[in-house]
């Protein structure tokens, strides 16, 4: 579903990410783990054409993302608050993501419908603008509408972080859910080795922009990356 080629990615003459061949199949939970500077975002930002590398290419579905929009009408995504539109309403907001979508059948409120309980009352019907609630709330908004128009890909950044423990156990659950309903292919960075090994089937380690490790998802992954990392102190 998703294959980088050859990809790299130099800054000021550092290169940042450097992935000969990489590929995560159709209905697979990838997740990416590493320390602050290992390159996850600007992976995740190459696979969504948000930045170009140096070399390599993307592919989504069986084209160059450099190449063609056409993965835009099947990939959800939220890396940051720079998806948002601050200045709307979270209503105007999803009837925003929800028109460019064009797919979506029952409006907005179908749309959104799913995700009320993981709002907690406190998202919609406030007659607040997105940049009037609170970091977790605006990350709420963010994830809903990279959910909500039931994409093919997910790709989320760092989706835990600022969530109250009760959203985060509801995102895990939704996106657990979400896989057991569809063939959903999801890339998914957290510096919690906690919630990537609980969501994810297959982990790979980033450092340096290059991948160290790639494994499938067992009982031991934690204790292998607790290890890893661990080992890091020693250094």
């Amino acid at each position: 579903m998703i294959q980088a080629k050859n990809l790299t990615k130099i800054y000021s003459g550092v290169t940042v990410l450097n992935i000969p061949d990489l590929r995560i199949n159709r209905g697979e939970r990838f997740g990416l783990v590493g320390n602050n500077g290992a390159g996850k975002t600007t992976f995740f930002s190459l696979v969504l054409d948000l930045i170009r590398p140096n070399s390599g290419e993307v592919i989504s579905g069986d084209r160059s993302v450099f190449q063609s929009d056409h993965w835009k009408s099947y990939t959800g995504s939220y890396l940051d608050e720079s998806f948002l539109i601050e200045f709307l309403t979270p209503e105007e907001y999803f009837d925003f993501i929800v028109g460019l979508d064009g797919k979506q059948e029952g409006g907005v409120r179908k749309a959104v419908e799913p995700y009320e309980d993981f709002f907690n009352g406190e998202v919609l019907g406030k007659k607040k603008l997105v940049r009037e609630l609170s970091r977790g709330n605006q990350k709420k908004v963010g994830l809903v509408a990279a959910l909500m128009t039931n994409p093919d890909v997910i790709v989320l950044d760092e989706p835990f972080p600022h969530l109250d423990p009760t959203s985060v156990i509801r995102l895990k659950k939704m996106l657990k859910d979400l896989a057991a309903r569809r063939e959903v292919t999801m890339l998914i960075s957290s510096h919690d080795l906690n919630h990537v090994t609980d969501v994810c089937d297959r982990i790979a380690l980033l450092e340096k922009g290059v991948i160290l490790r790639d494994i499938k998802t067992t009982s031991g992954t934690m204790r292998e990356l607790e290890s890893y990392f661990a080992a890091q102190l020693e250094q």
